[in-house]
């Protein structure tokens, strides 16, 4: 459902919905270690509240990265569900205004749900919630925006790799009643190589109009086979420190680590892979299963404990 300009099909294609799981699966994940180090069960209504707060998160990401990016979105004939923008704003679908505007919404609707979460809680870790919504907005500033604005001068991924495999995790302890002194940091040592790789591999596809926008990522740099190489390598070094990490939270390497290890398999396999091919779609799907699937084991492994 595409619709014309301004239609409920362009806000849903602006939305980029299929994107969610990266957001919600590590405030899950965090959400369950909080639960555990405040010996209870998830707080349903906090649970509500981290992902409402998810989901803002989500949209501001989107949404304000097709504003930031529609130059160099009009230059991209690779573009892919995972990479080059919604296109509403290349195709005339919304206006940079409208969505700027509600970019800008939702930025203080996630600052706004994270006060009065902070508000409800009555741990010595609850006011850290509100620093944490403001580093999500500043990351994407960061990544998108002057004066930083790293996606195009290097070190966009690692951005991208703070806030999903840290901030994001940290966030959900902390609502479930964590105490940030508790928190397992090994655990996100062992996931952040990966989350890395993800962020790495949505970024193949983009490499020529990156490169034609003197968009500094690792595929432009380095090249796309080269990149992809060390999304395998980062998959690599997640798995090799699963047993530190999930021991951090109590756990054993399983069955999920297996699933991690065949995608990362299939992101070397999958070649040659130029931008605009299909095998391209395939590494870069297999790269983000490597990485959904080391979050959501370890969440169904917290949750079965």
């Amino acid at each position: 459902m595409s619709g014309g300009p301004g239609s409920l099909g362009a806000w849903l294609r602006a939305s980029r919905l299929a994107s969610q799981p990266s957001i919600a699966l590590p405030l899950l994940l965090g959400q369950l270690l909080g639960a555990r180090a405040a010996g209870r069960p998830l707080d349903l209504g906090a649970l509500a509240a981290v992902h409402l707060f998810g989901l803002l998160d989500q949209l501001f990401i989107v949404y304000a990265n097709d504003v930031a990016d529609q130059e160099t979105d009009r230059q991209n004939r690779t573009a892919t569900p995972f990479s080059g923008g919604s296109r509403v704003l290349v195709e005339g679908r919304l206006s940079p205004r409208a969505l700027g505007a509600a970019a800008i919404a939702c930025a203080a609707g996630l600052v706004a749900v994270s006060a009065a979460l902070a508000a409800a809680l009555s741990t010595a870790s609850a006011p850290l919630l509100v620093p944490l919504a403001v580093a999500a907005l500043l990351l994407l500033w960061a990544y998108s925006y002057p004066p930083l604005r790293l996606s195009y001068r290097g070190g966009g991924e690692l951005l991208q790799m703070v806030g999903v495999g840290a901030v994001l995790p940290l966030y959900g302890y902390i609502a479930q009643g964590g105490a940030v002194a508790r928190f397992p940091f090994a655990l996100l040592a062992f996931l952040l190589p990966s989350h890395l790789g993800c962020a790495i591999a949505t970024a193949l596809p983009d490499e020529p109009s990156d490169r034609e926008s003197a968009k500094r990522t690792l595929p432009v740099r380095v090249g796309g086979e080269r990149a992809a190489r060390g999304v395998v390598v980062l998959n690599g070094l997640s798995l090799l420190l699963a047993p530190v990490g999930l021991g951090a939270a109590g756990l054993r390497p399983g069955a999920g680590l297996l699933v991690a290890a065949a995608a990362a398999l299939v992101v070397l396999l999958a070649r040659p892979a130029p931008p605009g091919s299909r095998l391209l779609l395939v590494r870069v799907a297999a790269a983000a299963t490597a990485t959904l699937s080391l979050v959501a084991s370890t969440a169904i492994a917290l949750a079965a404990g």
